[in-house]
């Protein structure tokens, strides 16, 4: 469980590559140079866009994500070249809530073919604590189940920060971490795209069935592997997996709200403590792009122990895996082994 996979350095410079020359031809008049040719240019806000962008788009696009490895995307300002390079793009995939500085610059770009993915599936209000289908603890607060569809209600919820927290009531943004949402996603970008590259329309439809039929492949492994846990509880730094704990009947347990930033009270940590004990929790998770030095602090103070979750917002070295698929499924042997599911 200790020995972390590195991203192979072929792909880390392909990557590199890849979004070097969408932003030189971004920002040429000459459309050719950089290699792209009729390549789509697409904009990426952050990973999980660009990961399905990549995969959908193939070979006839060039992918740029706005958040560069390792940057927490809550956080990302942009630069002008930035800003420059959305509106050059022939078509830009974003989650609108996640980032406040990349919708602003979208509204703005003038961008024909723009998708936000929160509009191809439905969003739903998670607090600090999410819980599942089949739980019959005394006294627990049940997540809000009303779905947001689309467009409209996420601007709801999107006024503010742009970034929601649990705990106010505001619409989790986290959907890419429930597999069977993700791929809801993915067919509707792989729609999109069918539209705006008509010609290559045949591939995209190809692409996108064949990462349908992988997520299908992740969301069964997830429900085997997740079936008869010794607890249903997770505690976790970060409230960004309650579209997952709904999923497959766990409940999620969050330090703080859905912000990974945001410091829990003290009232919120002792409350942890109790439910710990009655849960017979085992793990505080912590992420790989935030300080994991509350959940060390509580893991010390309970004596339990700490594990890794991936929100999967950023892939670095330091992800257990190469991508979307190989990280989800180095999460479920975490929850695994955290939860005591054979």
């Amino acid at each position: 469980m200790n020995v972390r996979r590195l991203i192979p350095t072929t792909a880390v410079a392909g990557a590199v590559v890849l979004g070097l020359t969408a932003l030189s031809a971004c920002s040429t008049s000459d459309a050719a140079d950089g290699g792209n040719g009729d390549k789509l240019k697409v904009t990426a806000s952050f990973y999980p866009m660009q990961f399905l962008a990549e995969r959908i788009g193939g070979e006839h696009v060039a992918v740029t994500s706005l958040t560069k490895p390792g940057v927490e995307p809550h956080d990302l300002e942009l630069t002008p070249r930035q800003i420059g390079s959305i509106s050059e793009s022939d078509y830009v995939l974003y989650l609108k809530g996640i980032q406040p500085a990349v919708d602003d610059a979208i509204k703005q770009s003038g961008v024909k073919n723009t998708v936000d993915a929160a509009t191809l599936t439905t969003l739903e209000n998670h607090g600090s604590e999410v819980s599942g289908h089949d739980h019959g603890h005394e006294g627990e607060e049940h997540a809000d189940e009303h779905g947001h569809e689309g467009e409209e209600a996420h601007e709801e919820h999107s006024e503010g920060d742009g970034h929601n927290h649990g705990e106010e009531g505001g619409a989790d943004p986290h959907i890419w971490l429930d597999p069977v949402k993700y791929a809801e996603v993915a067919k509707g970008v792989g729609k999109s795209l069918e539209k705006a590259d008509p010609d290559h329309a045949a591939d995209y439809k190809k692409n996108t069935d064949a990462l349908v039929a992988e997520l299908g492949e992740l969301n069964t492994a997830y429900e085997t592997g997740l079936k008869n846990p010794a607890t249903k509880t997770f505690i976790t730094t970060h409230s960004a997996f309650g579209y997952l704990a709904e999923r497959y009947g766990l409940t999620q347990q969050g330090i703080a709200g859905i912000d990974p930033e945001a410091e829990p009270s003290p009232a919120r940590i002792q409350e942890i403590h109790t439910i710990a004990e009655k849960e017979k929790a085992t793990t505080v998770f912590f992420e790989t792009l935030a300080s994991d030095r509350t959940a060390k602090t509580l893991a010390k103070d309970t004596g339990l122990k700490t594990g890794v979750l991936d929100p999967l917002e950023g892939i670095t070295d330091k992800s257990r895996g190469a991508d979307y698929i190989e990280v989800m499924e180095s999460n479920l042997a975490a929850l695994q082994k955290a939860l005591g599911a054979k």
